[in-house]
Parts: C-alpha cells; sequence; structure tokens
C-alpha cells in the first residue's frame, strides 16, 4: 500500500512523494513528517469518519483505522514525551503501553478497570488523578503495575481535573511534547481552554451515525485553522495535520 503526500509546508520537497508503507526507511521518514516543530507542543492526534463519528461500527474507533493510519499513529507517538489518554478510553479499548514514549492515563474518579498495561512495562505509566482518586488508581491498576507506574496528582475543582493543571504537572516532571489521543470528551475540553498547538486528524472513508461526535459534546469557541500537511492513501484515507493559529505555540 502506498500513502502519497498531497501537501506540506514544512518539507515542500515532498509534495508528491509516494511511501510504501511496507519499505524499511518508510517510519523514518513518516517521523520527519510528524515530528513537532517546537520541543513543548499539545497534538491531539484523532480519527473520524466522514460524518464525523468518532467510533465504527463496533463503538470503538478501531474499525475506523487501517495499517496506514496505524503506521502514523506509531510515529506520531514515536516522537512525542508521552501519549495523553482519558480514562474512559481505557476502559473501553484497553490501551497498551506505547513501545517509546510514556503513557499517561487522566482520570477524575480513578477508575481504571479494563486496562492492559504490561507490568513489565508499568515504569512508564503515568496517571494523572485527583488526590482523592488515589485508592482507585491503585485498586483497578492492580499491585504490580502501580508499584511500578507514576502517579501525578492535581487540584481539581469538584472532582474534575482542570486541563490546564494537567499539563502544568505532566510538564513538571519533563512531559513537554504530548499528544492527546482522546477520547473525544478530554480532546474537547483542551479545544475549549486554548491549550491545543496542533490537530492531526485521521478522515476514514466511511459515514456512520455512531452518534459520538469526535469532540464530544463540548462546547468551545471557534478557532482558526491552518492545513500544514496532508496525506492519503490507496483507500481514500486522509491524513491531516492543522495548525491552531491561536493556539499556545502563537502566544509563546
Amino acid at each position: 500500500m502506498t500513502l502519497r503526500v498531497l501537501h506540506t509546508t514544512e518539507r515542500p520537497a515532498d509534495t508528491g512523494l509516494e511511501l510504501d508503507i511496507e519499505h524499511e526507511d518508510t517510519p523514518a521518514r513518516l517521523r520527519g513528517l510528524y515530528a513537532p516543530p517546537a520541543p513543548v507542543w499539545l497534538r491531539l492526534n484523532l480519527i473520524a469518519a466522514v460524518s464525523g463519528d468518532a467510533a465504527g461500527s463496533d463503538g470503538t474507533s478501531e474499525t475506523l483505522s487501517n495499517a496506514t493510519d496505524r503506521m502514523i499513529l506509531s510515529a506520531i507517538r514515536t516522537v512525542a514525551d508521552g501519549v495523553l489518554v482519558g480514562a474512559a478510553s481505557v476502559r473501553a479499548e484497553g490501551y497498551r503501553v506505547p513501545k517509546t514514549s510514556r503513557l499517561v492515563v487522566v482520570t477524575s474518579s480513578g477508575d481504571l478497570t479494563g486496562h492492559r498495561m504490561d507490568p513489565e512495562q508499568a515504569e512508564r505509566v503515568v496517571v494523572v488523578c485527583p488526590e482523592s482518586a488515589t485508592g482507585a488508581v491503585r485498586r483497578t491498576l492492580g499491585d504490580p503495575v502501580w508499584r511500578a507506574a507514576s502517579v501525578v496528582t492535581c487540584p481539581d475543582d469538584d472532582g474534575l481535573l482542570e486541563p490546564a493543571a494537567i499539563l502544568d504537572g505532566l510538564r513538571e516532571h519533563g512531559l513537554d511534547s504530548l499528544v492527546c489521543e482522546g477520547g473525544p470528551s478530554l480532546a474537547g475540553q483542551f479545544l475549549r481552554d486554548g491549550l491545543v498547538d496542533e490537530l492531526c486528524l485521521s478522515t476514514s472513508p466511511v459515514v456512520i451515525g455512531s452518534g459520538l461526535p469526535v469532540f464530544g459534546r463540548e462546547r468551545f469557541d471557534p478557532s482558526r485553522l491552518t492545513l500544514r500537511q496532508l496525506l492519503m492513501d490507496e483507500q481514500s484515507a486522509l491524513y491531516a495535520r492543522w495548525l491552531v493559529e491561536d493556539g499556545p505555540a502563537s502566544r509563546r
């Protein structure tokens, strides 16, 4: 399967390039195409149907994805310090620890039931929660993972974590370049609070009425976006990088 670079502003010489996803050099080329432009960076990496749904026929994002999307996902994870996900995604989809970056799980309740974290990789797990939720985190992680994982406690507002406090806590621990993979509610909260530098959006060539919007039910003011990169595979799936024009990078 090939992947065509339709547009890129950062590497214009690569426009028109075709990548064979089975070629041994392709992962490195993708890491170059997705390298964050600054050390401190928050990007969202999400997949949606053309209809805007974040879930496919099985109720998860898995049936919207394909091999190319997963290769791009791997590249984006590799160039990040941490992969940020909400506890609801962990409960619904399991989530394994990435091969290189750290897995950061955000939970207000502490309920991480259903996780698939390997105790041997748990030293790369970070859980962000209120102080009051640490007992639930320990119970639902299980002792082998709990003993190896890191727990970052943040102030909460009636049990709800503030997105800015989450980022501050992680960056105090050296996690500067982050990619948030959702779920939709968490992604929408970061957008609502103006904390996102870039949106990486994979568009699966299907329409479906799953009832799960890609940014959840959050309401937020519009932000202007600039297309910095667009790739397309043989199945007509699109892979876009959008710069948030009024994002944090523009205010630094």
